[in-house]
């Protein structure tokens, strides 16, 4: 179980009771930091952004109206606690016939949302079902949309549309917005972030994940009230149609314009260097690593940010991801700092 100490390098880790960790995001990045936070605390949050549109939670949105799912199950995976079986069918994808690409845990969570004549609710049932280590909310429970404008005033409406149409068009985002925009925020979303120890944002699609929650009313406010540190982070990799050939520096940048100062303390970033076949493996998918530079370190000093390096890497199949005990094991030794006011 899940639950249980477990042994890594010689080091035994026992979640603790005592530590809240506020995780925001959505996607994958999200779920596979979640698998390290919830090794080291039993109370972990998870926002998650309500604005995907695409696979098999667009089809359940077109076709039932309800909102998406694929997220929320996502990270109710990671931090399940029953039988790798039960997991593998709330990650079951059909592979034929007119279900072909529907997920089964999407269609549980429809069901229970039919039954119980409630997202929030069906939610609620899920974790119960699966035993799940802290808690998973939706950011917002208004039938949302993404909007983008891109470099050369082209407006991109749909999440899963921007950054396809942003790479086929080689421009940049410029901003995204919410429609409707200032949605109302989950009242436990902004109790959570008040509670919290530690906030984390991301790792993740920056523009189509991370900020789509600070968009929804009283998020980023919430934060930027907190005294609890606040960490970014980097991404290992940029991502096509979204961060092509961003900086460190570039996606606070991009945090700051959408959502105000004041929302990071710390930004954690891999400084290891990564193997080349794997580089080149990425270029063929149009994505390169993200490169700190000293304009970048001088950047985040001038904004009083401190910076959490160090070799964050995992290699699974061939492919990267952040090494999520690793992260949550750094994002756990600053839970006793507090910042009382700092001006960025």
């Amino acid at each position: 179980m899940s639950g249980a100490p477990i042994s890594r390098e010689s080091e035994l880790i026992v979640p603790r009771s005592d530590l809240k960790i506020l995780a925001i995001g959505g996607g994958s990045g999200l779920s596979v930091l979640l698998r390290g936070l919830k090794q080291v605390t039993r109370d972990v949050v998870a926002v998650v952004a309500m604005s995907d549109d695409g696979g098999s939670s667009g089809v359940l949105r077109e076709d039932l109206g309800m909102l998406p799912p694929g997220d929320i199950r996502s990270c109710i995976v990671a931090l399940a606690n029953q039988e790798p079986v039960l997991l593998d069918l709330l990650n079951y994808r059909f592979k034929e016939g007119h279900l072909r690409g529907q997920n089964l845990g999407n269609l549980m969570i429809a069901a229970l949302s039919d039954i119980s004549n409630s997202f929030e609710e069906a939610i609620r049932l899920i974790h119960e079902i699966f035993a799940v280590t802290g808690r998973v909310l939706p950011v917002t429970l208004e039938d949302v949309r993404l909007k983008a404008f891109l470099s050369d005033g082209t407006v991109v409406e749909g999440e899963s549309k921007i950054p396809l149409e942003s790479a086929a068009a080689g421009l940049r985002i410029e901003r995204v917005c919410m429609v409707p925009e200032k949605p109302k925020a989950l009242d436990e979303v902004l109790t959570s972030i008040a509670e919290a120890d530690v906030i984390v944002l991301g790792p993740g699609s920056l523009y189509t994940s991370i900020l789509p929650n600070l968009l929804v009313a009283g998020v980023a406010d919430a934060i930027r009230s907190s005294r609890a540190p606040k960490v970014l982070i980097i991404n290992l990799m940029s991502q096509r149609g979204e961060t092509d050939g961003y900086s460190p520096a570039d996606y606070h940048r991009a945090l700051e314009a959408h959502a105000g100062p004041g929302l990071v303390t710390h930004v954690l970033f891999n400084n290891a260097v990564i193997d080349e076949a794997i580089v080149s493996r990425y270029k063929a998918e149009w994505a390169a690593p993200v490169q700190m530079t000293a304009a970048d370190r001088l950047y985040f000093e001038t904004k009083d940010i401190a910076l959490l390096l160090d070799d964050y890497v995992e290699v699974v199949k061939g492919y990267i991801r952040h090494d999520a005990l690793k992260v949550s094991l750094r994002i756990e030794a600053l839970a006793d700092i507090k910042i009382y006011h700092r001006g960025h």
